[in-house]
């Protein structure tokens, strides 16, 4: 489609679809499986915009250490494409994937984004998380080999981690949540052990450097979304960067410990013991799912559920994604684990006591708002909620989330917005919704931010 003719569509859908700027608007607190379908087919009809999209692997040197870091970066061929908000900025987004994947799992969302509204995306894979020894990034095998090594992180292609660095753990303390823990636990003083205290800061800096080059303060205003696992970090980095304008959240982990009350568990294990994913972890989004959509007869055929559950896990091991997780600490606010990671950084480095003091700081702060003097005030936020979550549910917004929010100080604004439709994995397909929620959810942030939400 010609340049001319894109643009004189893509307007007339907006003057349908976008109300007239107001002063104070707000998110509506609920968006109808009627008016979801409605986004959805609305959307998806948009002119595609052409897109240049390209991988990029980076090293950069955090901690007197070389780590290599993943991203896809998705923008208009043209960029005069790229939409301008009400500062008169471009729109950016910056998107982290959940605890399970790496950037390849926000593709669908990065070409939403980029591809019917304009967006320039960046999309960043956690420390260890992508597999550089393929050009497909797709991870060999299963996550626990028959000789009972497992998967592990690649945090610099030419140091790989060996057998002979970690130990096989299997922990029982979390079995109401997680079922057994299978955990990978490095050795003390190995290259397993040093990555594991210092990937913290690498995924802060590597963020950080991503937004500074892709979209720049001054040209861009940049738009957080974190999905699941992704929540905590999106929240750490909007004060760290300055042209962050706030979050665009669906089915986003809060501040670690915010969700760590939210889910009444918080991580406790020590911060060299990585948790390698199996099926389990399928089956504990798998049942409230089932309860959601069917109530409690989901039980009734308990068998067949089991079945599905080891099937897709069958599937998703052989769908390449990464299955392990690091990042728990900040996730569920383990801020002993983080700040015995800290020191143990400080002790590699020779750090001094204030030094390593300062540090063990930073890395605790991770898990929550920073506040007093010199800090950015944490910005404005949108949270929105599938209809059938395991996590993320209407009385424990009402009850945990949004209270917690509120005793901030200064008390930012912060909306939830429940979904009539829709599960964790938000953009998963479901009967008329070929892109699962994902549409209504882009158009909403769209609009909040072309209606002035984010402005402070």
């Amino acid at each position: 489609m010609a340049k001319n003719t894109w643009l004189m569509a893509s307007c007339l859908l907006l003057v349908l679809t976008v109300p007239a700027l107001a002063a104070d608007w707000n998110p509506p607190s609920e968006i109808s499986r009627a008016r979801i379908l409605e986004d959805s087919q609305a959307v998806l009809s948009r002119p595609d915009i052409p897109l240049r999209v390209r991988e990029e692997i980076f090293r950069i040197r955090v901690l007197e250490m070389d780590w290599d870091m993943g991203a896809m970066v998705y923008e208009p061929e043209d960029p005069a494409l790229i939409p301008v908000g009400p500062d008169g900025k471009k729109l950016g987004a910056f998107l982290l994937h959940g605890g399970s994947g790496d950037h390849r799992s926000k593709d669908d969302v990065a070409r939403l984004l980029a591809g019917k509204f304009g967006f320039k995306v960046v999309s960043m894979t956690y420390p260890g998380r992508l597999y550089l020894l393929d050009p497909s990034r797709d991870w060999p095998g299963d996550t626990l080999n028959p000789d009972g090594t497992a998967r592990m992180p690649i945090w610099n292609q030419d140091k790989l981690i060996t057998h002979d660095q970690y130990e096989m753990v299997e922990d029982k303390s979390m079995m109401e949540r997680y079922g057994s823990t299978i955990l990978a636990c490095a050795k003390d003083d190995t290259e397993f052990y040093h990555r594991m205290a210092g990937w913290p800061m690498a995924f802060e800096e590597a963020g950080k450097d991503l937004m500074s080059r892709h979209m720049p303060a001054g040209e861009f205003t940049i738009y957080m979304h974190g999905h699941s696992t992704g929540g905590p970090f999106a929240f750490m980095l909007t004060q760290r960067v300055e042209n962050i304008a706030g979050i665009i959240g669906m089915e986003s982990s809060p501040f670690g410990y915010i969700y760590a009350r939210q889910v009444n568990q918080s991580w406790h294990l020590p911060f060299n013991c990585l948790k390698i994913r199996t099926w389990r972890d399928v089956a504990r989004y798998a049942g409230p799912e089932a309860l959601g959509n069917e109530g409690p007869d989901a039980l009734l055929h308990l068998p067949m559920l089991m079945e599905q559950v080891f099937e897709s896990w069958a599937r998703e091991s052989n769908t390449t994604q990464p299955l392990f997780k690091a990042e728990y600490p900040v996730h569920l606010n383990g801020v002993e684990a983080l700040g015995s990671a800290a020191q143990a950084v400080a002790r590699r480095l020779g750090m001094t006591p204030q030094a390593t003091d300062d540090l063990v700081r930073h890395f605790k702060n991770y898990t929550r708002e920073l506040s007093g003097e010199g800090n950015r005030p944490f910005p404005p936020a949108i949270l929105g909620t599938a209809q059938t979550s395991r996590d993320h549910t209407q009385e424990i917004y009402q009850n945990v989330v949004m209270p917690m929010f509120a005793a901030m100080k200064p008390t930012p604004k912060v909306r939830h917005v429940r979904f009539g439709a829709g599960v964790h994995g938000y953009s998963r397909p479901e009967p008329e919704l070929p892109m699962g929620v994902a549409p209504s959810v882009a158009r909403l942030w769209y609009e909040a931010i072309m209606e002035g939400y984010f402005e402070q």
